[in-house]
């Protein structure tokens, strides 16, 4: 089936054809959400770092994920099959971005694992971060790779729109280059 003709022939029917097409492309793009969330701790920027790098230690990919993701909340939590559906639409015209599936989320959260693997980490102090029109902080990890070198890896925290604390930014250039 040649989509393209058939989505023209969708949105030529008026809004009826379009919200007709919407509500098939959202049932079809997305069965249902990742199921992968895990209860962030409790605390403020350093102790989300403290459990995010503790979870990569253990490739604890839920964990992970439930620490990692944007204002509007950790990537393992991306809303309901029918949001999820609307986003992948969304995506397509250029509207934002679409829902990653369970598997992707994974593959992501065991790289950044892989990469962060460490002998021991020392926490740095918290910096508030300006300019990014929520509540920031940016903390240095020393990272001892095990080899003898130690390196130092940004990681930036943000405020949810929920209120919690969620890591959005790990530097992980400075372990692979």
């Amino acid at each position: 089936m040649d989509w393209s003709s058939w989505w023209r022939r969708q949105a030529g029917r008026g809004a009826s054809g379009c919200c007709g097409a919407a509500v098939l492309v959202g049932a079809l793009g997305c069965g249902r959400a990742p199921d992968i969330a895990a209860p962030a701790p409790e605390g403020g920027p350093a102790r989300i770092v403290e459990a995010f790098m503790d979870a990569a230690a253990r490739r604890d990919h839920a964990v992970m994920a439930g620490l990692f993701g944007t204002g509007a909340g950790p990537v393992a939590e991306q809303g309901s099959p029918f949001a999820c559906g609307l986003r992948r639409l969304g995506s397509w015209i250029g509207l934002g971005a679409r829902c990653l599936a369970a598997a992707e989320i994974e593959l992501r959260m065991d790289l950044m694992a892989r990469v962060l693997a460490h002998a021991s980490y020392r926490m740095g102090a918290a910096v508030e971060v300006v300019g990014r029109g929520r509540p920031a902080s940016r903390i240095e990890v020393a990272v001892d790779v095990g080899d003898g070198r130690v390196v130092a890896v940004p990681f930036v925290v943000i405020r949810a729109d929920d209120g919690r604390w969620l890591v959005t930014e790990v530097g992980l250039e400075r372990l692979t280059g």
